[in-house]
C-alpha cells in the first residue's frame, strides 16, 4: 500500500491549516451558562454541533488558553459563545477571536437576553444560519502529510504494550516519514523510562525539555502519593507501572522526538512531539495530570490534532469534542465484545495473522477514511465528551526558569 497516495477532501480555513470536519462549537463560558448551551446544542439536532466548555467562574489561565486553542482548531468553522453575565471568562472575547480567525461567530449573556428561554430560541437561530453559512466553505486537498494526529491510552491491559500501543507506534513512525505530525502524552505513564526518552531527543534542547518534563512528572506523582496504574490494569495483566510505562511509551513508535509541547500549545514543524499535561508546581498547587480519558483526549486536541486515537486494552465507549476519537484495542475479546464502540481491532497481529508493519497500514488507510468524513463509532453514537479542569500550567518548560536564576 502506498500511504503518500492516500487522499480526501479538507475544509479550508483563514489560517492555512486545513480542517477534516466543519464543527459548529457552542461554547459555555461558565456552570452557570451549560444549561442553555447544551439544550442549543442538543435541539439544534444536527451531528456537525458540538458542545465544550469551562466551569469555573474566576480565571484560570490554562483553560482560558484551552478554549482559545478550540476556537482556532481547524476543525471548527464558527462558534457560539454563551455565558451568563457575571463570570471572568468574557464570551465577546471568544468571539472576536473567531472572527479573526475567518469563522463565524456570536455571543450572549443570559442576563441580558431574558433568561433561559429566550437564550436557548437565539442560539438555535443562530446555530442553524450557521450552518448553512458553513456549506459554502472551500474544500482543500488533503493527505497524510497535512495530518496532525494525537494518541493516548486508557484502561489499558496485557495487550495495550503487544499490540494496540505497538501498532499505533508502528503508524507514528509511517506517519513522521510521511511529513505529517504525531503527537503522545502521558509523560506519568512513562516513570522509569526517563533514560530512554531523552535518548530520543532530536537535539540538546529537545532532551533538556524532555528530562525536566520527566523529572517533574517523577517528582510530582510522588508528591501526590499516585502513580499512573489502576486496579483495572492490574486485572488486565500488568504487574507494575514500570511495565505499564514500557507498553505506554511504545505508542510514540521510533522517531526522532522533537521537542516538549504545553497543552493548547502548537509543534512548530511537522515530526514526533511529547505532550506535558502534568502541572507546575505553583504556590497554590491545584490540577492534577489526566483525571480521565477525556482530558486528555481534549489536551491532545488543543494542540491542534484533526483526530485522537484512544488505545484501549480493556475498552471504551467515549468519543470527543472537535477532534474525532478512534478507540483502538489490541485485544480481540474486547472488540467483539464492545464492536458497537471499539473502532479499530489491533489483536491479529497477537494471533500472528498479520504484522504490525501491515497492521499499520490498515491503520493508516482507516485514518484517511475517517479524515474523508466517515464518522467514528462514537460520532455516530452521540458521544462527544470533553472535560477541561482547573490546571496551573507555565507556557514555559521549567528548565528555562531555572537557567535564569
Amino acid at each position: 500500500m502506498n500511504l503518500k497516495e492516500l487522499s480526501w477532501k479538507g475544509y479550508k480555513r483563514k489560517n492555512g491549516a486545513p480542517g477534516i470536519r466543519n464543527r459548529v462549537l457552542v461554547i459555555y463560558t461558565v456552570k452557570c451558562s451549560e444549561f442553555a448551551a447544551r439544550q442549543i446544542v442538543e435541539r439544534s439536532a444536527h451531528p456537525d454541533v458540538e458542545l465544550v466548555g469551562f466551569d469555573g467562574c474566576t480565571d484560570n489561565q490554562y483553560a482560558v488558553d484551552l478554549l482559545i486553542s478550540l476556537i482556532r482548531h481547524p476543525n471548527v468553522g464558527a462558534v457560539l459563545a454563551v455565558g451568563l453575565g457575571c463570570e471572568y471568562v468574557q464570551p465577546q472575547w471568544l468571539a472576536d477571536l473567531a472572527e479573526k480567525e475567518g469563522k463565524p461567530a456570536s455571543w450572549m449573556f443570559i442576563q441580558q437576553e431574558g433568561g433561559t428561554r429566550k437564550s436557548v430560541e437565539k442560539g438555535i437561530a443562530w446555530v442553524r444560519m450557521a450552518l448553512k453559512q458553513l456549506e459554502d466553505t472551500p474544500r482543500v486537498e488533503m493527505g497524510m502529510k497535512d495530518l496532525v494526529i494525537g494518541a493516548e491510552c486508557g484502561g489499558s491491559d496485557y495487550t495495550s504494550g503487544l499490540a494496540g500501543n505497538a501498532v499505533v507506534g508502528r503508524f507514528y513512525d509511517k506517519l513522521v516519514d510521511l511529513g505529517g505530525t504525531a503527537i503522545f502524552e502521558e509523560i506519568v505513564e512513562a516513570i522509569g523510562l526517563g533514560d530512554l526518552l531523552e535518548s530520543r531527543g532530536a537535539d540538546e534542547n529537545a532532551k533538556r525539555e524532555i528530562r525536566s518534563t520527566y523529572d517533574k512528572a517523577l517528582e510530582y506523582c510522588r508528591s501526590v502519593r499516585q502513580y499512573s496504574v489502576s486496579p483495572g490494569n492490574f486485572a488486565g495483566g500488568l504487574s507494575t507501572i514500570e511495565e505499564k510505562s514500557m507498553g505506554a511509551v511504545i505508542k510514540s513508535g521510533s522517531k526522532p522526538i522533537e521537542g516538549v509541547l504545553k497543552v493548547a500549545s502548537h509543534p512548530g514543524r511537522h515530526g514526533l512531539w511529547l505532550l506535558d499535561s502534568t502541572p507546575d508546581p505553583y504556590w497554590m498547587q491545584f490540577g492534577i495530570t489526566n483525571p480521565n480519558d477525556n482530558e486528555g483526549l481534549m489536551d491532545l486536541t488543543s494542540c491542534g490534532a484533526h483526530l485522537v486515537i484512544l488505545i484501549t486494552g480493556r475498552g471504551n465507549v467515549v468519543g470527543n469534542a472537535v477532534a474525532p476519537c478512534i478507540k483502538l484495542t489490541g485485544n480481540s475479546e474486547t472488540y467483539k465484545r464492545m464492536e458497537e464502540d471499539m473502532d479499530f481491532d489491533a489483536g491479529p497481529v497477537l494471533e500472528g495473522n498479520i504484522s504490525l508493519n501491515e497492521m499499520a497500514d490498515v491503520l493508516a488507510e482507516y485514518i484517511a477514511e475517517t479524515a474523508g468524513g466517515r464518522p467514528t463509532k462514537s460520532e455516530a453514537l452521540g458521544h462527544r465528551e470533553f472535560y477541561i479542569p482547573y490546571k496551573y500550567q507555565d507556557t514555559q518548560e521549567a528548565f528555562e526558569k531555572k537557567c535564569r536564576l
